[in-house]
């Protein structure tokens, strides 16, 4: 069974109908011990690093997931389940985070300098909201057959910065190219949003399944 974590945060519901919908059995729960028994797990969310980190806390779920994660059990982080994996975000105030991979969650620089504008000086937005390619660095099982420059769906005004580049999985290009998704072993974690992203976002969910079964 795979396990959507239910820390009060992010559109669960879209996640759990996704794997639904690709054949995926699935179910969502804020229990320690659910995450514990579970064959994989899936960490999604939206908001705050912070407020994050400390439902994580008041659930008990913080040990469980590192569990997991060191485990070997297949994981999949969506969006703000991505950076929480890292050591500290900067959004608000420094936060610490899981600290299973190294590296720092900042922001967007201010002025991002936008490409196709016809007007000098033009900036792109931040929140980074819409659809956006990514680029494929290294191999995952939960990116097979998923062609490079795959359009995605991201919401995020913050990126992860990973100290070890070889965790770097896609690359996107918002201003600047940043780290779009990561892959160690039986993990991958994305800054953007699979169950919003159609037909692309399905076959990575399809996958990550997938990989489940094979570890069953």
């Amino acid at each position: 069974m795979i396990v959507v974590v239910d820390y009060g945060m992010g559109n669960l519901r879209s996640v759990h109908k996704a794997l639904e919908q690709v054949g995926v059995e699935a179910s969502v729960s804020s229990s320690a011990q659910a995450v514990e028994d579970a064959e994989g797990v899936v960490l999604p969310g939206v908001g705050a690093f912070r407020d994050c980190l400390r439902n994580l806390e008041r659930l008990n779920l913080v040990r469980p997931l590192c569990h997991a994660l060191s485990s070997g059990k297949p994981f999949l982080g969506i969006c703000l389940g991505l950076q929480v994996l890292f050591q500290e975000s900067e959004e608000f105030e420094r936060t610490e985070g899981l600290g299973y991979f190294p590296g720092r969650v900042v922001r967007f620089p201010s002025s991002l300098p936008d490409p196709d504008a016809k007007v000098p000086e033009a900036f792109l937005k931040v929140p980074h909201m819409g659809w956006n390619t990514i680029q494929r660095r290294a191999n995952s099982p939960c990116l097979e057959n998923l062609a490079d420059e795959s359009w995605v769906y991201f919401v995020h005004s913050y990126y992860v910065a990973p100290e070890d580049q070889g965790l770097v999985a896609t690359t996107t290009r918002y201003g600047i190219e940043f780290c779009s998704s990561v892959a160690q072993d039986q993990i991958f974690a994305c800054q953007f949003h699979p169950e919003k992203s159609q037909a692309r976002g399905l076959a990575i969910l399809r996958n990550f399944g997938r990989l489940v079964e094979q570890g069953s």
